[in-house]
């Protein structure tokens, strides 16, 4: 059947909006697993690239201080998710921060973390140099029942208004909704090798799908 040019054109522009739409709702990669490209922190002593992976500390010498990854940029209403593995022992401890702002002329950041380590840090959210205590605990005993201990594990971290929920292989660990209207509601997303014995936390995977 022959139709009319214009019609044609209408119907593309009728559907761009909806292809922009699903564009937008897609998840993309923060870590293309080769380079550094989009994150700044401690490239030379304490994070490398291994086996398509950012890898933080060592396990031949103690990690002197806390570190963190950050991302150049900031985020935030998001569906963050991330595989890590934490190794080094029960001492051993990192996270995954969201929201998170880079304190000037330091090593530190301020903000949401995801945690990791023993004995009960998996699954819950701790408020990094800020208000320095756990936010929202997980209930170790429905961890540990999904936790794979020096493997690979993942975080799904939803942030949408004054809500966050941390999913930890896919366990709900935490539903949390900030109280405190001051505590701003974008940041970056970092992620964290703690200062300690050797150990070292690996993170593959990274992509967030941004909410409106």
């Amino acid at each position: 059947m022959k139709k009319h040019a214009g019609f044609f054109v209408a119907l593309a522009i009728s559907l761009t909006p909806i292809l922009h739409a699903a564009d937008a709702g897609k998840a993309v990669p923060l870590f293309d697993g080769k380079t550094f490209a989009g994150w700044v922190g401690d490239t030379n002593k304490t994070f490398r690239i291994a086996d398509g992976a950012v890898v933080g500390g060592s396990l031949k010498a103690p990690v002197p201080r806390n570190e963190f990854l950050c991302t150049t940029r900031d985020y935030t209403n998001f569906v963050l998710r991330v595989e890590f593995k934490l190794l080094g022992g029960p001492k051993a401890n990192a996270g995954v921060q969201i929201r998170t702002k880079r304190i000037p002329n330091h090593h530190e950041v301020s903000g949401y973390q995801a945690d990791m380590g023993d004995p009960s840090w998996w699954g819950c959210l701790y408020d990094e140099s800020r208000r320095n205590k756990v936010l929202a605990k997980s209930d170790i005993a429905a961890v540990n029942k999904v936790l794979k201990r020096d493997d690979w594990n993942q975080y799904v971290i939803r942030c949408e208004g004054r809500r966050i929920q941390l999913f930890l292989n896919d366990l709900k660990t935490v539903d949390y909704t900030e109280a405190d209207e001051t505590i701003p509601l974008s940041g970056v997303i970092a992620v964290q090798i703690h200062g300690g014995p050797p150990s070292e936390a690996w993170y593959r995977n990274i992509a967030i799908e941004e909410l409106p």
